[in-house]
């Protein structure tokens, strides 16, 4: 574990040290819970539907409101990712087996894991449907099903990983692919891709662009290597502060950035990546690559699309202050799933979960809702082997710092919370639902204003 005074110093080391201890004591590591869909029941106070961040968070939080034999995951993974790691994996700085434990082990003692896959959801009566053709119906339903990967929507893909020089980032499947690439590479173009879709951590197809450039370098391949990162955005970020850092950045670094470019073709065995111009649609592009990291289209999970509780893009339809369904008031949302105009992050996920464990609790005292999310998301920008960017912004795409210095700037401190705290906090306060974003440690280092 890396010292925490390496992250902060005097009195927030011993603040985030107590803080750790107390999550650390507040449930025993030992999780206890009947995981067999044979024994489960077909009424549940809170059902929770997906097994991710966001899932398991929320059911720590049920628990303590209604008691964990009121409430069930439906979760058909065995394990549980966590995912904001696979950047440094993909780069060879952390081991895979580093980021997954059994799905068993996460999920909060005494809560129904009903170990099967949402097939459809019936809001209007109150109740959904699994693959196995058993219905279960709630009081209160909490949709947490994340974000679909769509690799079948570039063509090539996702057949084209059979190849070597070709990874990505996104998929326990292909994330060490991208690190056998990267060992591999000897001369030529090094690609980085971004969808015209939304997609989960929207930092992380430059993330290991910026790795890559570092690895180049230490190995002694920067000359040869020319990295190019083709997004079909129209900025390198969303928020000017650190758009402008990673500008600054990318010319430093002489990187190639080429906007409104979106990946539709991958022929792996020609090592070749074919773009659209999506400023000139039709207008195509075959690019030959070295190494070639991809960042697929995604989506809303397909069981969502067409349900009742989407909206038109097929994304959870929630209220942005509370996180409760805008149709059906037993309803919420959480995370990737949802139509929350903010990034799809980890970090969102840990902000909303405090917020809609106080929506929820309210509600079921038949009162209103009063405390709003502001769209707290986090992106620690990985630019080198010991060096991030920590961005947080709200709603507005404003800065929303938790740190008292500008986090615009490149530190080690802040690659060794993203690399080395920030699992701590996860799998030891978040998911046991006791670490709801560090809106408090901003009060605290900002003297209390903001």
């Amino acid at each position: 574990m890396t010292p925490l005074a390496a992250v902060v110093s005097g009195s927030r080391t011993r603040l985030f040290a107590c803080f750790l201890r107390l999550g650390a004591q507040q449930t025993s590591p030992l999780q206890l819970h009947t995981g067999a869909s044979l024994a489960a029941k077909n009424y549940y106070e809170v059902l929770v539907l997906g097994g991710g961040s966001g899932g398991i968070t929320m059911a720590a939080r049920m628990k303590r409101r209604v008691g964990a034999e009121n409430v069930a995951i439906v979760e058909p993974s065995e394990r549980h990712f966590y995912q904001p790691i696979w950047t440094l994996v993909g780069a060879g700085a952390k081991q895979l087996s580093s980021s997954g434990r059994p799905t068993a082990s996460v999920i909060p003692s005494g809560v129904e894991w009903i170990k099967d896959r949402v097939a459809d959801l019936n809001p209007d009566k109150n109740c959904i449907h699994t693959d196995r053709g058993k219905e279960i119906s709630y009081k209160y339903l909490i949709i947490a099903l994340g974000i679909q990967l769509d690799y079948e929507k570039v063509k090539g893909l996702p057949e084209g990983f059979a190849h070597p020089k070709i990874g990505s980032n996104y998929s326990v499947k292909t994330v060490e692919k991208t690190w056998k690439a990267l060992q591999d590479f000897k001369e030529g173009n090094a690609i980085f891709t971004f969808p015209n879709t939304p997609v989960k951590c929207a930092g992380a197809p430059q993330k290991i662009m910026y790795l890559s450039e570092a690895y180049f370098r230490k190995v002694g391949k920067r000359s040869k290597a020319n990295i190019i990162f083709n997004t079909s955005l129209g900025a390198i970020f969303g928020v000017k502060k650190y758009a402008d850092a990673l500008q600054e950045i990318i010319q430093e670094r002489n990187l190639t950035v080429n906007y409104k470019q979106n990946l539709v073709e991958v022929r792996a065995d020609k090592q070749e990546a074919v773009f659209e111009n999506l400023n000139n649609p039709g207008e195509t592009q075959v690019i030959s690559y070295e190494m070639l990291h991809v960042t697929p289209p995604m989506s809303s999970p397909d069981v969502l699309k067409t349900s009742p509780v989407a909206d038109a893009a097929g994304w959870v339809d929630v209220d942005k202050d509370t996180l409760q369904h805008k149709r059906y008031p037993n309803v919420f949302g959480i995370g990737d799933c949802t139509n929350l105009p903010t990034s799809k992050t980890a970090a969102a996920v840990a902000a909303q979960s405090g917020i809609l464990d106080r929506t929820i609790s309210l509600i079921m005292k038949n009162q209103t809702p009063v405390k709003k999310y502001d769209g707290y998301t986090s992106c620690p920008l990985v630019t080198g082997y010991n060096r991030v960017i920590l961005a947080e912004f709200d709603y507005n795409a404003q800065p929303l710092e938790t740190f008292p210095f500008d986090q615009g700037k490149e530190r080690l401190s802040m690659y060794l919370m993203k690399a080395d705290m920030m699992p701590i906090l996860y799998w030891n306060l978040m998911l046991r639902g006791y670490w709801g974003g560090p809106a408090f440690l901003r009060k605290l280092f900002h003297l209390g204003m903001s």
